[in-house]
C-alpha cells in the first residue's frame, strides 16, 4: 500500500486486548467482517453465537439484551426502537388472519389503535375485556384467541388487576399472555414469578423509553421471554420487519441502568407523598394510585408487589392520576395544568422532570366509564426527581389559581 488514503482505511494496527472500564465499549456497525467465506456461511445470528450484520446485533446490543433479560427475570430479550414497536413485534409475530387478540380496556392507547387499525385490516379481530373482572376475561377466550395482553397498572386509571388469576385463566386455555411491564420496570414485581412459585407470563414487553432510560431522551423497547421457541418466533419476526436500535441509544441505556432502582424508588416515594396530599384537597374527587389503601386493585397490588414493598424498594412507580371534581369545567382543569411551573405538560414518564397531562377518559375507554372511577376530569402526573416539597407547593399554587375550593 503506497497511497495514504488506502493506508488510512486498511491500517493493520489493532489495540491490545484487556481494556476494562466502568462503561462498556460501544460497537457501531452495519457491515460486519468475516475472516473467510466459510465463516460467512456458517455463522448463526439467531442464538447470538456470532455477528453477521449490525441489524442482528453487536457486542453492545447483546450486552443490553442480557441485562434487560436479567432485570425482567427472563432468559432472552430483543431490543426495539420504541415501546410501541415492542408491543407491535409481539402481535405481528404471533397473530395471523382469522386469529383474535384480547386487550384490557385500560391498555395503552396506541396498542388498542394497532388492534383497531393494522391488525383489523389484516383480518385479525380483537375484544376488550374488563381488567378488573377475571371472569369476563375467561369468558372471552375462544378457539380463535391466540394472544391476551395484560397491563399492570392500567393506563391512565392505574387500577391494578388480579394478575395471578389472569395468568391462570390464560394457562387454563393454553393461550399466550403478554404483559406490558413498563410500569413495573422489572422492579416492582417479577413477571416470570408472580406468586413466588413460578407462575409466569409468557412475554414481558417494556418501554425502555421510560424508567430504564430515565432521561426523557431515548426511544427504545424490549421483549423478554423464558421460552426459547417463543423467543425465536419473536426474533424471526423482528428480523423480517427490520427492527433495529442505534448504538448511541444503547450506550445511553447502559449508562442509566445502574441508577434505575435508585431513581424508581425515589420517584415512587414522591408520587405517594403527593398522591396522599392531593387526596386531602376538596377539588379532587379521587386519587388513583395502586399503593394507596382503597385504590382500585390495591389488594392485588399488595399481592404481587409485596416483596419489593417489604424490602423498601420501589414498588409502585412514580405515576398517579387524579379525578378533578366534576363541578370544575374542562377549561378550569386545563388552566390548572397551565398554571403549574415545575410540572411540565408532556407525554411519557420516568424522566427527571415531573410531567402532567389532562385526559378525556371517556374517549379512551371502549366499555364506558369505569364503575370504580369517580366522575370528573382525569389528570395524570409523573413525578420526576425534584424535591417533593417544591412539587407540592407547585400543586398548591396551581389549585389556588385555577380551581378554587
Amino acid at each position: 500500500m503506497t497511497d495514504c488514503t488506502t493506508q488510512l482505511i486498511h491500517h493493520p494496527y489493532q489495540p491490545p486486548a484487556g481494556f476494562e472500564a466502568p462503561q462498556p465499549g460501544i460497537h457501531k456497525a452495519s457491515t460486519v467482517f468475516f475472516p473467510n467465506v466459510a465463516a460467512l456461511r456458517a455463522r448463526d445470528w439467531k442464538h447470538r453465537s456470532g455477528y453477521t450484520y449490525g441489524l442482528h446485533g453487536t457486542p453492545t446490543t447483546f450486552l443490553l439484551e442480557e441485562r434487560i433479560a436479567a432485570l425482567e427475570g427472563g432468559l432472552q430479550c430483543v431490543l426495539l426502537p420504541s415501546g410501541l414497536a415492542a408491543l407491535a413485534n409481539v402481535s405481528l409475530a404471533l397473530l395471523r388472519s382469522g386469529d383474535e387478540v384480547l386487550l384490557p380496556d385500560n391498555s395503552y392507547g396506541p396498542n388498542k389503535a394497532l388492534a383497531e387499525g393494522e391488525l383489523a385490516g389484516w383480518g385479525i379481530t380483537h375484544q376488550y375485556y374488563d381488567p378488573m373482572d377475571v371472569a369476563d376475561l375467561a369468558a372471552r377466550i375462544s378457539e380463535r384467541t391466540r394472544l391476551v395482553w395484560l397491563e399492570a397498572a392500567g393506563s391512565l386509571t392505574l387500577e391494578f388487576p388480579d394478575l395471578v388469576a389472569q395468568v391462570r385463566a390464560c394457562r387454563a386455555r393454553g393461550v399466550v399472555c403478554a404483559l406490558d411491564n413498563t410500569w413495573g420496570a422489572g422492579l416492582a414485581f417479577n413477571p416470570f414469578d408472580l406468586d413466588g412459585q413460578g407462575l409466569a407470563v409468557d412475554i414481558s414487553a417494556h418501554a425502555l423509553t421510560k424508567y430504564p432510560s430515565g432521561g426523557g431522551d431515548v426511544l427504545m423497547g424490549s421483549v423478554t421471554t423464558r421460552d426459547e421457541a417463543l423467543h425465536l418466533k419473536l426474533k424471526l419476526s423482528h428480523m423480517r420487519i427490520g427492527f433495529g436500535v442505534g448504538a448511541n441509544d444503547v450506550e445511553t441505556l447502559l449508562r442509566a441502568l445502574p441508577s434505575l432502582a435508585l431513581r424508581y424508588a425515589a420517584q415512587d416515594r414522591a408520587a405517594r407523598a403527593l398522591a396522599r396530599w392531593l387526596a386531602t384537597q376538596p377539588q379532587i374527587a379521587q386519587v388513583l394510585h395502586p399503593a394507596l389503601a382503597g385504590a382500585p386493585g390495591h389488594e392485588y397490588w399488595r399481592q404481587v408487589c409485596a416483596a419489593a414493598e417489604a424490602r423498601g424498594a420501589g414498588a409502585a412507580a412514580g405515576l398517579f392520576s387524579v379525578i378533578v371534581h366534576e363541578r370544575h369545567a374542562q377549561a378550569q382543569v386545563d388552566a390548572f395544568c397551565d398554571a403549574l411551573r415545575l410540572f411540565r405538560i408532556g407525554y411519557s414518564w420516568g424522566g427527571p422532570i415531573s410531567l402532567v397531562v389532562p385526559y378525556e377518559l371517556a374517549s379512551a375507554r371502549s366499555r364506558g366509564w369505569p364503575p370504580h372511577v369517580a366522575r370528573g376530569t382525569l389528570v395524570r402526573f409523573s413525578t420526576g426527581l425534584e424535591a417533593v416539597a417544591d412539587l407540592q407547593a407547585d400543586l398548591a399554587q396551581a389549585l389556588a389559581a385555577a380551581l378554587p375550593a
